[in-house]
Protein backbone atom coordinates (compact mmCIF):
# COMPACT_ATOMS: atom_id res chain seq x y z
CA UNK A 1 0.00 0.00 0.00
CA UNK A 2 1.89 3.22 -1.17
CA UNK A 3 1.24 6.50 1.26
CA UNK A 4 1.75 10.02 0.78
CA UNK A 5 2.48 12.26 3.98
CA UNK A 6 2.43 15.54 3.44
CA UNK A 7 5.19 17.42 5.87
CA UNK A 8 8.72 15.56 6.53
CA UNK A 9 8.65 17.48 9.91
CA UNK A 10 9.61 15.90 13.46
CA UNK A 11 5.96 14.39 14.03
CA UNK A 12 5.33 13.51 10.05
CA UNK A 13 8.56 11.77 10.18
CA UNK A 14 7.59 9.86 13.64
CA UNK A 15 4.49 8.81 11.43
CA UNK A 16 6.67 7.57 8.32
CA UNK A 17 9.13 5.37 10.88
CA UNK A 18 5.30 3.61 11.95
CA UNK A 19 4.45 2.90 8.39
CA UNK A 20 7.51 1.94 7.04
CA UNK A 21 8.58 -0.55 10.30
CA UNK A 22 4.97 -1.53 9.30
CA UNK A 23 6.14 -2.36 5.60
CA UNK A 24 4.05 0.26 3.92
CA UNK A 25 5.62 1.88 1.01
CA UNK A 26 5.85 5.99 2.12
CA UNK A 27 6.76 8.86 -0.05
CA UNK A 28 6.85 12.48 1.25
CA UNK A 29 6.80 15.84 0.48
CA UNK A 30 8.21 19.53 2.09
CA UNK A 31 8.89 22.58 1.25
CA UNK A 32 12.28 23.51 -0.71
CA UNK A 33 13.44 25.12 2.38
CA UNK A 34 11.93 23.03 4.89
CA UNK A 35 10.97 24.96 8.37
CA UNK A 36 11.60 21.37 10.67
CA UNK A 37 13.77 22.74 13.86
CA UNK A 38 14.24 19.28 15.05
CA UNK A 39 16.24 18.64 12.03
CA UNK A 40 18.42 15.47 14.22
CA UNK A 41 14.84 13.51 13.78
CA UNK A 42 13.15 15.30 10.79
CA UNK A 43 13.39 13.24 6.53
CA UNK A 44 12.80 17.05 5.64
CA UNK A 45 16.50 17.24 6.29
CA UNK A 46 17.16 15.06 2.73
CA UNK A 47 15.61 17.69 0.87
CA UNK A 48 18.60 19.91 2.48
CA UNK A 49 21.37 17.10 2.08
CA UNK A 50 20.20 14.73 -0.36
CA UNK A 51 20.02 12.55 2.33
CA UNK A 52 19.48 11.25 6.07
CA UNK A 53 18.96 8.98 7.97
CA UNK A 54 16.49 8.63 11.31
CA UNK A 55 17.35 5.52 13.31
CA UNK A 56 17.64 3.02 11.18
CA UNK A 57 15.51 4.24 8.07
CA UNK A 58 17.24 6.44 5.72
CA UNK A 59 15.88 9.19 3.00
CA UNK A 60 16.70 10.68 0.12
CA UNK A 61 15.66 14.01 -1.44
CA UNK A 62 13.37 12.46 -5.04
CA UNK A 63 12.68 15.13 -7.94
CA UNK A 64 10.49 13.13 -10.28
CA UNK A 65 8.49 9.99 -10.36
CA UNK A 66 11.08 7.72 -11.42
CA UNK A 67 13.68 9.05 -8.39
CA UNK A 68 10.44 7.61 -6.38
CA UNK A 69 10.05 4.65 -7.28
CA UNK A 70 13.75 3.73 -7.52
CA UNK A 71 13.73 4.75 -3.18
CA UNK A 72 10.62 2.61 -3.10
CA UNK A 73 12.82 -0.27 -4.45
CA UNK A 74 15.55 0.23 -2.35
CA UNK A 75 13.90 0.48 0.79
CA UNK A 76 14.55 4.32 1.09
CA UNK A 77 12.13 6.75 2.11
CA UNK A 78 11.69 9.32 -1.05
CA UNK A 79 11.25 13.23 0.07
CA UNK A 80 9.95 15.70 -2.24
CA UNK A 81 10.90 19.66 -2.77
CA UNK A 82 6.43 19.88 -3.56
CA UNK A 83 4.60 21.92 -1.10
CA UNK A 84 0.88 21.04 -2.76
CA UNK A 85 1.65 17.74 -2.72
CA UNK A 86 1.03 17.18 -6.95
CA UNK A 87 2.71 14.00 -6.91
CA UNK A 88 -0.30 12.54 -5.38
CA UNK A 89 -1.84 13.18 -8.63
CA UNK A 90 0.95 11.22 -10.78
CA UNK A 91 1.10 8.07 -7.87
CA UNK A 92 -2.16 7.89 -6.93
CA UNK A 93 -1.98 6.58 -3.28
CA UNK A 94 -4.41 4.60 -1.14
CA UNK A 95 -3.52 6.65 1.68
CA UNK A 96 -2.73 10.61 2.11
CA UNK A 97 -1.82 11.77 5.50
CA UNK A 98 -1.62 15.49 5.70
CA UNK A 99 0.94 16.07 8.70
CA UNK A 100 1.88 19.82 7.60
CA UNK A 101 0.92 20.76 11.40
CA UNK A 102 -0.07 23.92 9.84
CA UNK A 103 -2.91 24.20 12.45
CA UNK A 104 -5.60 24.91 9.31
CA UNK A 105 -6.01 22.56 6.61
CA UNK A 106 -3.81 24.04 3.39
CA UNK A 107 -5.22 22.30 0.54
CA UNK A 108 -6.22 18.43 1.96
CA UNK A 109 -9.35 17.29 0.36
CA UNK A 110 -11.23 14.03 1.62
CA UNK A 111 -11.41 13.27 -1.75
CA UNK A 112 -7.41 13.06 -2.39
CA UNK A 113 -7.51 9.46 -1.96
CA UNK A 114 -9.76 6.55 -0.91
CA UNK A 115 -8.26 7.37 2.81
CA UNK A 116 -7.33 10.92 4.02
CA UNK A 117 -5.94 11.38 7.02
CA UNK A 118 -5.76 14.87 9.20
CA UNK A 119 -3.33 15.27 11.87
CA UNK A 120 -4.06 17.80 14.74
CA UNK A 121 -6.42 20.94 14.99
CA UNK A 122 -7.19 22.58 11.35
CA UNK A 123 -9.08 19.32 10.08
CA UNK A 124 -12.93 17.62 10.11
CA UNK A 125 -13.34 14.06 10.02
CA UNK A 126 -15.86 13.27 7.12
CA UNK A 127 -15.62 17.39 5.95
CA UNK A 128 -11.97 17.18 4.61
CA UNK A 129 -10.47 13.90 5.30
CA UNK A 130 -12.04 10.38 6.86
CA UNK A 131 -9.93 10.92 10.32
CA UNK A 132 -8.16 13.41 12.63
CA UNK A 133 -5.78 11.93 14.85
CA UNK A 134 -4.53 14.16 18.20
CA UNK A 135 -1.71 15.56 18.47
CA UNK A 136 -2.35 17.52 21.73
CA UNK A 137 -0.35 16.46 25.16
CA UNK A 138 -2.54 14.18 26.60
CA UNK A 139 -5.28 12.15 27.73
CA UNK A 140 -6.35 12.03 23.91
CA UNK A 141 -3.01 12.48 22.14
CA UNK A 142 -2.80 9.91 19.04
CA UNK A 143 -6.44 8.80 19.39
CA UNK A 144 -7.79 8.36 16.55
CA UNK A 145 -10.94 10.68 16.16
CA UNK A 146 -13.50 9.46 13.09
CA UNK A 147 -16.63 12.08 13.49
CA UNK A 148 -15.38 15.67 14.10
CA UNK A 149 -12.11 17.43 15.00
CA UNK A 150 -8.86 17.57 17.02
CA UNK A 151 -8.52 19.95 20.14
CA UNK A 152 -8.28 23.54 18.94
CA UNK A 153 -5.11 25.22 18.78
CA UNK A 154 -3.85 27.24 21.77
CA UNK A 155 -1.36 28.80 20.85
CA UNK A 156 1.12 27.00 23.98
CA UNK A 157 3.26 24.01 23.47
CA UNK A 158 2.93 21.31 26.17
CA UNK A 159 4.20 21.75 29.53
CA UNK A 160 7.84 19.74 29.39
CA UNK A 161 10.06 20.05 32.61
CA UNK A 162 7.57 22.60 33.82
CA UNK A 163 8.42 24.78 31.02
CA UNK A 164 5.76 25.59 27.94
CA UNK A 165 5.95 28.70 26.17
CA UNK A 166 9.68 29.81 27.22
CA UNK A 167 10.51 26.76 25.63
CA UNK A 168 10.17 27.98 22.43
CA UNK A 169 12.51 29.92 20.12
CA UNK A 170 11.56 33.18 18.19
CA UNK A 171 12.66 34.94 15.46
CA UNK A 172 13.04 38.27 16.46
CA UNK A 173 12.56 39.95 13.04
CA UNK A 174 12.53 39.41 9.53
CA UNK A 175 15.43 38.15 7.69
CA UNK A 176 17.81 35.59 7.06
CA UNK A 177 18.50 33.23 10.69
CA UNK A 178 22.17 32.54 11.43
CA UNK A 179 22.79 29.79 14.10
CA UNK A 180 25.12 30.29 16.95
CA UNK A 181 24.94 27.30 18.48
CA UNK A 182 24.12 23.73 17.56
CA UNK A 183 21.23 21.20 18.26
CA UNK A 184 22.43 18.99 21.17
CA UNK A 185 24.14 21.88 22.94
CA UNK A 186 23.10 23.08 26.53
CA UNK A 187 22.57 26.72 27.55
CA UNK A 188 21.08 29.30 30.12
CA UNK A 189 18.57 31.76 30.02
CA UNK A 190 19.67 34.72 28.33
CA UNK A 191 22.37 32.90 26.21
CA UNK A 192 22.57 33.63 22.52
CA UNK A 193 21.49 30.90 20.29
CA UNK A 194 21.69 32.38 17.28
CA UNK A 195 20.69 35.57 15.19
CA UNK A 196 18.13 37.21 12.49
CA UNK A 197 20.50 39.44 10.56
CA UNK A 198 22.44 40.68 13.75
CA UNK A 199 19.46 40.81 16.33
CA UNK A 200 20.09 38.08 18.57
CA UNK A 201 17.87 35.20 19.59
CA UNK A 202 17.84 34.19 23.10
CA UNK A 203 17.29 31.21 25.03
CA UNK A 204 14.27 31.85 27.52
CA UNK A 205 15.04 28.65 29.65
CA UNK A 206 17.94 26.50 31.01
CA UNK A 207 18.33 23.32 29.13
CA UNK A 208 19.21 21.59 25.92
CA UNK A 209 18.44 22.79 22.78
CA UNK A 210 16.41 20.26 21.09
CA UNK A 211 15.95 21.84 17.67
CA UNK A 212 17.43 25.09 15.47
CA UNK A 213 16.98 26.35 11.76
CA UNK A 214 19.47 25.72 9.89
CA UNK A 215 21.81 28.84 8.81
CA UNK A 216 20.35 30.60 5.99
CA UNK A 217 16.76 30.02 6.51
CA UNK A 218 14.94 33.23 5.36
CA UNK A 219 12.46 33.79 8.54
CA UNK A 220 9.80 36.04 9.80
CA UNK A 221 8.96 37.84 12.84
CA UNK A 222 7.63 35.51 15.55
CA UNK A 223 8.55 32.19 13.52
CA UNK A 224 9.56 29.23 15.07
CA UNK A 225 13.40 28.93 15.13
CA UNK A 226 14.12 26.51 17.71
CA UNK A 227 13.20 25.16 21.23
CA UNK A 228 14.73 24.67 24.26
CA UNK A 229 14.24 21.55 26.26
CA UNK A 230 14.20 22.36 29.77
CA UNK A 231 15.01 18.36 30.78
CA UNK A 232 18.72 19.12 29.79
CA UNK A 233 21.35 16.36 28.80
CA UNK A 234 19.06 13.50 29.75
CA UNK A 235 17.17 14.66 26.77
CA UNK A 236 17.83 11.47 23.31
CA UNK A 237 17.29 13.88 20.55
CA UNK A 238 18.61 11.75 18.15
CA UNK A 239 15.75 9.37 18.36
CA UNK A 240 12.04 10.28 17.36
CA UNK A 241 9.95 11.38 20.25
CA UNK A 242 7.13 9.60 22.40
CA UNK A 243 4.61 12.34 21.52
CA UNK A 244 5.96 11.93 17.67
CA UNK A 245 5.36 7.67 18.06
CA UNK A 246 1.98 8.09 19.46
CA UNK A 247 0.90 10.31 17.03
CA UNK A 248 1.93 7.82 14.67
CA UNK A 249 0.70 4.97 16.67
CA UNK A 250 -3.00 6.92 15.77
CA UNK A 251 -2.43 7.10 12.13
CA UNK A 252 -1.26 3.43 12.11
CA UNK A 253 -4.41 2.55 13.39
CA UNK A 254 -6.14 4.22 10.83
CA UNK A 255 -4.59 2.83 8.28
CA UNK A 256 -5.27 -0.55 9.52
CA UNK A 257 -8.59 -0.07 10.04
CA UNK A 258 -8.99 0.79 6.61
CA UNK A 259 -6.73 -2.08 5.03
CA UNK A 260 -9.05 -4.25 7.26
CA UNK A 261 -12.50 -3.20 5.66
CA UNK A 262 -11.19 -4.22 2.27
CA UNK A 263 -10.48 -7.63 3.36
Amino acid sequence: MLIVIKGAGDLASGIALRLHHSRFDIVMTDLPVPLAVRRTVAFSEAVRLGSTQIEDVKAERAENEEEVRDCLGRGVIPVMPDPKAGITEILKPEVVVDAILAKVNTGTDIDDAPLVIGVGPGFTAGIDCDAVVETKRGHTLGRVIREGSAIANTGVPGNIGGQTINRLLKAPADGIFHPEKEIGDIVKEGDRVGNVDGVPVLAKTDGMIRGLLQDGVPVTKGLKSGDVDPRGDIIDYMSVSDKALAIGGGVLEAVMGYAGDRL
